[in-house]
């Protein structure tokens, strides 16, 4: 290859990469402090973003803020959050935007799923928690942020979803039908607040987070046999996918569900 060739399959390179750069911008991400959301912070800070760490404990949206700021430089706030009571998640809407002037990139990643004996031993109070901290946050806080997203003219939430949503099982069903519904909004979302602001949802499949600490591993291995990919993912793994919907690389794309899960079969 003469070195004007090279020039020539370069440009189109750089280009294509720097529709990754969220230099400039702001991201808030809820459950933030570990796992997925974790990598998710560290990822967008990396490509130039300020962010805004949101979790249930303060001490572990510290953390994950020092070690931002430390690796990348770039600006991270801490911020303690129940996701799942309407008036925090207003409270988080409002010092977001004045914290960091404006907003450009939300990621709903906050969840919970409980363990639970039978479908009868499900408790009121189990079911609203679930349904409050998957499902209700992620309105609000899309509805508030994405309406302040509206106004400036840009914008892209990122809504994580699950491959429960699609593959329900008995021994997760209120997390399931949270999830459905979460997939239901990013839809609802992505005509309501166009053409200014996008919306997506990413639907990861079993990930290697804390939560795998939980799984029945001998039963585990048996099943990613029926997956593509053989495996379950590693937190890194979710990265690609949340910067390609965060960035301007996805600006065609809103209304979308993202699969992330290996091939995952059930």
């Amino acid at each position: 290859m003469s070195r004007s060739d090279a020039r020539l399959d370069a440009a189109p390179r750089s280009a294509a990469w720097s529709a990754f750069d969220l230099g400039g911008r702001v991201a808030v991400v809820t459950g933030a402090s570990r796992g997925l959301g974790r990598e998710m912070t560290l990822a967008f800070a990396e490509a130039g973003a300020d962010v805004l760490v949101v979790s249930r404990r303060q001490d572990a949206c510290e953390a994950v803020a020092a070690e931002v700021a430390e690796r990348t430089g770039r600006r991270a706030v801490a911020r303690a959050c129940h996701v799942g009571r309407w008036a925090e998640v207003d409270a988080l809407a409002d010092a977001a935007v004045e914290t960091f002037g404006h907003v450009d990139v939300l990621v709903n990643n906050a969840g919970m799923s409980p363990l639970y004996d039978d479908l009868e031993s499900i408790s009121e109070s189990l079911w609203d928690k679930v349904l409050d901290v998957n499902l209700k946050g992620p309105f609000r806080l899309s509805a508030r942020l994405g309406a302040h997203m509206a106004r400036r003219g840009s914008g892209s939430i990122v809504n994580v979803s699950s491959v429960a949503a699609i593959h329900p099982r008995p021994g997760e069903l209120p997390y399931a039908a949270a999830k459905a519904g979460v997939e239901a909004i990013t839809i609802a979302c992505a005509h309501a607040l166009g053409p200014a602001v996008r919306v997506n949802a990413i639907q990861p499949g079993p990930f290697f987070t804390d939560v795998a600490a939980h799984w029945d591993m001998e039963a585990f291995a048996r099943q990613v046999e029926g997956f593509a990919l053989r495996r379950g993912g590693q937190p890194k793994e979710i990265v690609g996918a949340a910067l390609y919907l965060a960035s301007d690389a996805s600006s065609y794309t809103t209304g979308s569900v993202l699969r992330v899960d290996g091939g995952y079969r059930p």
